[in-house]
């Protein structure tokens, strides 16, 4: 049987991606415009995507397995026609891989039909289910997104916006969510403001995503982001915003900025790309090390190498190509060829790198197997020396936001020190970012950081973490 490799194992995985458009103006090509804000959030997720659209309260809904382009195609766009829409690509940071967890969700209930799509993680979710369950809920799938969705059906609210507004109160934890009633596109964010959310114009129409590359794709203008804890109705009425829950600290999730989120894509009215040229500039500034050359590990590490070249003074340069064609799996052929995992996505170049000090840039570290491989690799190329920057602090606790972080045992940087991983991975010195030099490096005046997984002082206690 042919061994599949995930290229991915070795990093923070991608959460997932929202997106929301209310444009009756455009009910022809509402789904053209859902699946370019889904290509446009692809990186957040590509184990499935799903669009759900409503027409005079008429829903309909394609979703399936795969990538945007993959799921969708000319014909089944043309069939979903709508005034409003919701979509989603997902990676699967809680709930198995199967279909059954494809979003959008859709239900009938007494109370209506309800389509929901959801990104982040509840931290109560398998206790919320468990009640459910024994009340007589049957459940479909593993996604909190069903959680939510039960709850609403059996809320004491007549009124299916005011079941969604009872059932928020009920949650604890991370979470984007939008819907579609009726006659109605919702979005809304936890107290918190763990995962993202922006508001934009569409025409005469509005649009929510997860992030504002998708309005860049369809010609959208970013207005604000959607507040913590607030609730927004956007309809015929235009748009009503409901603060359903108490001011809380902000806790925006700090990786959002430090790898997530597409380079083009702007949070805190920050530009990311220019964030993580800052990462890496304060991390040029903390490491004292004589090197004759600055290389990134694409694509992650692009920016910070940047500004650590620019701070420093040391050339830049590309020394390790990426093969843009592999996608997050690959067939290992044969058991025989090894560490053909990495070089088949990340190849050095000889040309570059002989016979120098190079400081490779990347974002993280979380278990230091393909770092290990990616420093063998260019060690072969001919360098004289590696040294590891990472534009971060160590990862030494797991997030129970919404990010698939590695249990605590596989988290290297937990286990080891810095010098000690070096050892390990065979780099002549490994370099983290401070927690002080990343918090200089973005502008938290408007909102604070979720860095749990650096510190683990989690915002929201969660019991037998």
């Amino acid at each position: 049987m042919a061994e599949f490799y995930n290229l991915a194992e070795d990093k923070m995985k991608e959460e997932c991606g929202v997106l929301g458009i209310y444009y009756p103006d455009k009910a022809e090509d509402i789904s053209i415009l859902a699946y370019l804000g889904l290509l446009a959030l692809q990186h957040r997720g590509q184990e499935s995507a799903g669009i759900c659209t409503n027409q005079g309260g008429s829903f309909k809904i394609h979703k399936g397995m795969g990538l945007v382009e993959n799921v969708f195609n000319q014909d089944k766009l043309a069939e979903l026609k709508g005034e409003m829409a919701i979509a989603h690509v997902r990676y699967s940071t809680s709930g198995s891989t199967l279909a059954a967890n494809t979003q959008p969700l859709l239900i009938s209930c007494i109370k209506g039909d309800l389509a929901l799509a959801h990104n982040g993680n509840l931290i109560n979710g398998k206790e919320l289910r468990l009640s459910l369950e024994s009340h007589g809920s049957i459940f479909h799938s593993t996604l909190d997104t069903e959680v939510i969705a039960h709850l609403v059906a059996r809320s004491f609210e007549d009124n299916i916006i005011g079941a969604l507004q009872q059932s928020l109160y009920q949650l604890k934890g991370a979470y984007s969510l939008v819907a579609l009633t009726k006659d109605s596109l919702l979005a809304c964010r936890d107290p918190y403001g763990f995962r993202p959310l922006a508001l934009g114009k569409l025409g005469n129409g509005y649009v929510v995503a997860s992030e504002t590359c998708a309005f860049d794709l369809i010609g959208a203008e970013f207005i604000r982001e959607v507040e913590p804890g607030e609730l927004l109705i956007i309809n015929k009425e235009g748009i009503k915003s409901i603060k359903y829950a108490s001011e809380r600290p902000g806790r925006f999730c700090v990786f959002e900025f430090i790898y997530f989120a597409r380079p083009d894509s702007h949070f805190l009215g920050q530009n990311v790309h220019l964030v993580r040229k800052a990462m890496g500039r304060e991390l040029a500034a903390e490491m004292n090390i004589e090197a004759d050359l600055v290389v990134p590990i694409p694509d992650s590490g692009n920016a910070a190498a940047l500004g650590f070249a620019e701070e420093s003074g040391i050339d830049f340069s590309m020394g390790i190509m990426r093969n843009r064609y592999i996608g997050r799996t690959f067939i290992q052929p044969m058991q025989e060829i090894r560490d053909l995992k990495v070089k088949i996505k990340l190849s050095p170049v000889k040309e570059i790198i002989e016979g120098k000090r190079v400081i490779l840039v990347d974002d993280s570290v979380v278990r230091g197997t393909t770092s290990k491989q990616i420093i063998s690799s260019v060690r072969d190329a001919g360098a004289t020396e590696v040294h590891l920057a990472i534009s971060s602090p160590p990862v030494k606790e797991p997030c129970f936001y919404g990010l698939d972080t590695s249990k605590r045992k596989d988290l290297i940087a937990r286990e080891m020190g810095p010098e000690e991983i070096a050892r390990y991975i065979g780099a002549d010195s490994l370099t983290y970012l401070s927690h002080e030099g990343l918090l200089k490096s973005i502008n938290t005046e408007k909102t604070g950081l979720c860095t749990a997984c650096f510190t683990g002082e989690y915002p929201i206690e969660v019991k037998n973490n």
